[in-house]
Order: structure tokens, then C-alpha cells, then sequence
């Protein structure tokens, strides 16, 4: 057995034992140190850097560490094995889906505005904004000799008789406060209630003058990126809301390597704590410190996330989704409280699940669908949620029709050497000087943030730019020669955004020509899932009237940039419209409304879903897509006009 040490930047260690020839990156996992690593250990994302200080390591040369960075010990956790006792250094980067978990400032009205637009749109739809959680004062005689009545007793008859309800349900967990709050009290209390028609279930019970807010929960669990809401169920207010990477990265970028990692002996338990104990409940506790919240006032939860983030936050074996016919255990289910899978909320809660329509278009999707509102237009509109994949929805009032194309998770950063979660150190916008080359980027965070990398909006931007101003070739490929733009010994070209003594990192921050080919297919997968799902219902892109446009891959999508490199069709850009988080959004008015919640099931019931692996011709549109803009020039008229434009 050696002695493993890992050292964080933040001066903190972990330390274990490891046996000889054993993966530092399994060795990581087992001790729960946050290392990144989208491939799962495959060696192709070069994300899992860490660096040798002590010891050594028996390690496999890779194109991510340059000759010299191997000889200042720079290594790939998956490519290292253990043969002596090992010093590792841990760099923020390598663990920066985990560590930048990010409380929002409710303050800034960008942040909660989204959600009032949701609320407005929803009631102009028709759908009131009641659910049914409420608070009712129940007045109560107290005990005495001629009065003998239990506690429990005493207080269903008070309460029956104020709900005016024949059942009502009372848990242990508010048995075992009974005797303390009715005695401190007085008899007279304050009980959280969900009332149907059928009962009444009491989630608690609070003194008469103590504050009741009935608090909700709300959770889009993204394949990359988690994001999270508390809120008032009354007034529908914003409470806290917060963003993480999802701890289960480091088991895979995609829902397939995931997959296969739950196989293993303990994966189930491994995925579900990975989101549930590393990801959700440290959030929920990050938030509800913030605004002096107490986590058992969540009394409620909705969760959107797609099929098989479902099946691993429920600790479900999710291997038939990979496996044909691609069958999943449930599409929906209500069956699911807090207790059943350890969250840090009122054991009692239920957990509404937007529904799933196929084994790769989820609950995501549905809840997004709802509130991009297209199934209450007569236009014909497209809705896209760019995530680890892409999902899209095209139809109107009268019909619905879904696919999801395997975007992989460049949207989000992965697949990217530089690239990184919207969070603070992304750079999110960006510009390119055609003649000096020289760039000027836009960073989230406060005012002097240095960049770390780039996440999705700000890539979307880069390439653009690197196109439009020659640097780059219609494939990818650099083209021009400067201080920005180096090759390596294998001659792979890069352009540095960010030099070293610029950067917030320890290395420049760049985007490589296998960083560019990637996006490329990104792009393209979406592009042509589009034009086959159109082509399908005998469409054309001059027919779509509106284009919603989702992911919480930056502060906004440049349209017009995403037109140019061939992502997004080739209309006028008022048609085109960003809507933010919308699976957050649509899961935030499923929680607020219960015939917002029946409406999206409603929805996914009228939703076809179109496999585009059982298209002919769809390999061929993906093909053709993987070009800037496209290989078919007349699809994009648009981008040499614009082109020629910034020349002149």
C-alpha cells in the first residue's frame, strides 16, 4: 500500500492509501477528491490534470501535456498509475464544477425576472397560479380531566372541521412534534397543509406566532450543470437561487458513460450520491444559509431533468436506456418523497417529476416546452434546449413533434480544453481585432475577474469571430499566423484568448483546432436534427415563425454569431428569441401550479417523438453540417453578405 496525498490550491489535503499499479483517478473517486473527467478516463478530454509534486507516477505521454508541462509534472489523473507514495496537486480548474458552486444576488432583477415572465405568461394562458399548499390556524380546547382526548385526536377533529375534509393524514414526523408545540402553545398552532379533494396531509405543525412559509423546492438536474430555486409556494416569490456542476462529471460528460459507471458493483449508489449528498443537498444548504432558511420549511420540490438523471437521482437501474428497444423503467411517476433518497428537506416532501417522453428526451424537455408557451400559438415555432444534448420541439397549437441529436457536451464546455460552465472566470462574449487579432471578452464575475475559460455562449462567439475574421477555414483548420495563434510539434493550432499572466489559471487559456472540430459536430448535430425533423413533416426553414432558443450556457446567445457558423437557420434574426433555463422555469411553474403541472402532462401526452437514427438521410444532413457555416452555401445566403459587411 502507498501513501496518497491531495493538496488543493486552497491549502487543503486529502490523504489515502492506493495499491500498487492502481489509477490515481479511481483512486481520487474512492476519497471523494473532485477531479474532472467528461471522457470517464479515457484519456480524449484532457480535463483530469493534476500535478506530480512528490513521488512518481507511472504515466502515459498525451497530447494534453506538452513535453515541458510533463517535465514540470504535469499529468493526466486517468493516464497515471500509483508505484510509490505520490504528493498530488490539485488545480481549482480540475474540480471547478464542483468547487464554483454559486448563490445568485436576488437583488439584480435579470435574475428573477425570468420567473415573473413565466408566472404572467401562464395566467395570460389561462392557468391560475394555485396549488394546493396552504397554511391554516387551528384553534384548539385544551385537555382536562373531563376532556381526555389524544393530542392527534384533538387536532383532526379541529382541523376536519376548519378544511372542511373527512381524511385527513397526519405523519410520524408530525406526531413526534405534537406534544412540545401544542403544550408550548397554548393548543392554538399553525399547520402547513396540502389539501385535495380526495384529503388533507399535514406537513407540519408551528406555534401560533411563529413565521409559516411554505417553502418549495425547485431542481433542473442537467447532465453538466445543476441548477436550483427556493421559493415562497404562496406568493410564487424567488427565495434563493443557485447553480453547481453536477457531481456526477466526474463519472462521464454523458448519460452513457454514466450509464455504464452505474454497472459497476456499488455505481447505482455511487451516481446517486454523486448528485444527491455532493451536488443538491450542499446546495440547498447554500442557499437556505443565505437567506436564514431553514431546510425542513421545504416542504415541496419539482425536479426537470432528462430520462436517465431521473433514473440515477432515484437510484433506478438505468442500463435498459442504452440498450435496445431503449426502454425505461417509468416516463412518470408519483411516488417519490425526500426520506426515499436522503434529501436535506422535509422527510415528507414530494417530488413532482416533469415528465419523460422517450429514453433521450426528458422531463427537461417537457417542462421547457411548456413554458416556451408554443403549444398555446398557431405559429409554427421551433423550441432548442442546447445541453449535453440537444433537444428540440417543433409544432404549434395543433401538433407537437421531439428528437434529440447527440450534441455531446461542447455547449457546456465539455469537449473543450478551455471550456468551462457558465459561472465566474467563463469568458461569455467575445470580440476579434481582424487586423492586430487581438481579443476584448466579456468574463462573468465581478468587475477585474480574470478568465479561466470559456463556457458555451462565449465559444459560440470565439469561433465566430476566428471565422469571420479568416483566421480559421471553413473546416476548422487555423489559417492565419501570429502572436495569438501557435502550432505544436504535431502541427495542431491553437489561439490563445487569454495569455498565462493574463488568465485566473495556472495555464493560457485557448481554443485548439480539436477543440474547434468538436463544435463543429455540436453545431452540427443540431443544425441537421433540425432540418431532418422538419423535412420529416415536409417543412422548409422559411417556414418557422419563431425560434426559442434555451440553455444556461451564458447570459445570452449571440444570434446572429450562431447563424454565421452554421447552428442556427439562416432567418431573420427577429424571429429568434433567448429564453434562458427554461427546464428551471417550466419546473418552477409546475411546482407554483397545479394545472401548470397537469398542463405539462398534458403536453408531453400530445408530443411525438421522432428517433433520428431511423432516418435515412439524417448521417447525410450531419455530415453536410459539420462545415462553416454548412457545405450547401444557399442555406446561409446571409453569412458572406455579413461577412463582406465587417470587411467594408
Amino acid at each position: 500500500m502507498y501513501k496518497v496525498t491531495f493538496r488543493f490550491e486552497s491549502g487543503e489535503s486529502v490523504e489515502t492509501f492506493a495499491t500498487l499499479g492502481e489509477n490515481l483517478l479511481e483512486v481520487a473517486r474512492k476519497s471523494n477528491v473532485a477531479i474532472d473527467a467528461p471522457c470517464s478516463g479515457n484519456g480524449s478530454c484532457g480535463k483530469c490534470r493534476i500535478h506530480l509534486r512528490k513521488g512518481n507516477l507511472s504515466s502515459k505521454k498525451t497530447r494534453h501535456i506538452s513535453e515541458t508541462e510533463f517535465e514540470e509534472g504535469w499529468r493526466l489523473a486517468c493516464c497515471s498509475t500509483i508505484i510509490e507514495d505520490v504528493e498530488i496537486g490539485v488545480p481549482d480548474i480540475a474540480s471547478a464544477y464542483r468547487s464554483r458552486m454559486k448563490v445568485a444576488d436576488l437583488s439584480s432583477t435579470d435574475e428573477v425576472k425570468i420567473f415573473e415572465h413565466a408566472k404572467h405568461q401562464v395566467e395570460e394562458a389561462g392557468i391560475p397560479l394555485k396549488n394546493t399548499m396552504r397554511v391554516v390556524e387551528i384553534s384548539m380546547k385544551a385537555p382536562d380531566l373531563d376532556d381526555t382526548m389524544p393530542d392527534n385526536e384533538r387536532f383532526e377533529r379541529a382541523l376536519k372541521q376548519q378544511v372542511h375534509s373527512d381524511i385527513a393524514r397526519i405523519p410520524y414526523s408530525v406526531l413526534k412534534k405534537m406534544p412540545d408545540v401544542f403544550r408550548n402553545s397554548g393548543f392554538q398552532v399553525k399547520a402547513v397543509i396540502r389539501q385535495t379533494e380526495r384529503d388533507v396531509f399535514v406537513y407540519d405543525i408551528l406555534g401560533a406566532d411563529e413565521e409559516a412559509v411554505i417553502g418549495g423546492l425547485v431542481v433542473d438536474i442537467g447532465t453538466t450543470t445543476v441548477s436550483a430555486l427556493i421559493i415562497n409556494m404562496e406568493s410564487g416569490e424567488v427565495l434563493a437561487k443557485a447553480s453547481a456542476g453536477n457531481g456526477q462529471i466526474r463519472y462521464g460528460a454523458d448519460v452513457i458513460n454514466r450509464i455504464i459507471e452505474s454497472q459497476k458493483p456499488g455505481g447505482k449508489k455511487k451516481l446517486q450520491k454523486a448528485i444527491i449528498e455532493e451536488t443538491i443537498n450542499p446546495m440547498i444548504l447554500q442557499m437556505c444559509r443565505s437567506i436564514g432558511f431553514h431546510s425542513r420549511h421545504i416542504y415541496r420540490m419539482s425536479v426537470a431533468s432528462n430520462t436517465t438523471m431521473n433514473h440515477l437521482l432515484m437510484g433506478i437501474d438505468a442500463n435498459s436506456l442504452r440498450m435496445e428497444p431503449y426502454i425505461p423503467t417509468f416516463f412518470k411517476t408519483n411516488a417519490l418523497f425526500a426520506s426515499d433518497i436522503g434529501l436535506a428537506i422535509h422527510p415528507d416532501a414530494h417530488i413532482i417529476l416533469a415528465p419523460n417522453i422517450g429514453s433521450y428526451v426528458g422531463g427537461d424537455i417537457t417542462a421547457g416546452t411548456f413554458v416556451s408557451m408554443i403549444w398555446n400559438r398557431p405559429s409554427f415555432s421551433l423550441f432548442i434546449d442546447l445541453g449535453t444534448n440537444g433537444e428540440l420541439v417543433f409544432g404549434n397549437s395543433d401538433f407537437l413533434m421531439s428528437c434529440a441529436c447527440s450534441a455531446g457536451p461542447a455547449f457546456e464546455g465539455g469537449d473543450i480544453s478551455c471550456g468551462m460552465r457558465a459561472t465566474d472566470g467563463a469568458v461569455e462574449a467575445c470580440r476579434i481585432d481582424p487586423v492586430s487579432m487581438d481579443p476584448e471578452y466579456q468574463v462573468i464575475g465581478e468587475a477585474g475577474t480574470k478568465p479561466v475559460g470559456v463556457c458555451g455562449s462565449g465559444i459560440i462567439d470565439l469561433i465566430n469571430e476566428l471565422f469571420q475574421c479568416d483566421m480559421i477555414s471553413p473546416k476548422g483548420k487555423f489559417i492565419r499566423e501570429g502572436r495569438r495563434i501557435r502550432h505544436d510539434k504535431y502541427g495542431m493550432g491553437s489561439y490563445v484568448l487569454a495569455f498565462e499572466e493574463e488568465a485566473g489559471s495556472e495555464k493560457d487559456v485557448e481554443i485548439t483546432e480539436v477543440d474547434i472540430d468538436n463544435f463543429i459536430r455540436a453545431k452540427g448535430a443540431i443544425f441537421s436534427a433540425i432540418r431532418t425533423m422538419l423535412d420529416s413533416l415536409g417543412f422548409n426553414v422559411s417556414m418557422i415563425e419563431d425560434v426559442y432558443v434555451a440553455g444556461g450556457i451564458g447570459s445570452g446567445i449571440n444570434m446572429r454569431n450562431a447563424v454565421n457558423i452554421g447552428m442556427l437557420p439562416d432567418i431573420p434574426m427577429e424571429r429568434f428569441h433567448y429564453i434562458g433555463n427554461s427546464s428551471l422555469t417550466g419546473a418552477y411553474t409546475m411546482l407554483l401550479s397545479t394545472q401548470a403541472e397537469r398542463k405539462t402532462y398534458e403536453v408531453a401526452r400530445n408530443m411525438t417523438y421522432l428517433e433520428l437514427s431511423t432516418v435515412p438521410t439524417y448521417m447525410d444532413e450531419f455530415v453536410a453540417a459539420c462545415f462553416l457555416p454548412h457545405t450547401d452555401s444557399t442555406l446561409f445566403p446571409s453569412v458572406e453578405h455579413h461577412k463582406m459587411k465587417q470587411e467594408n
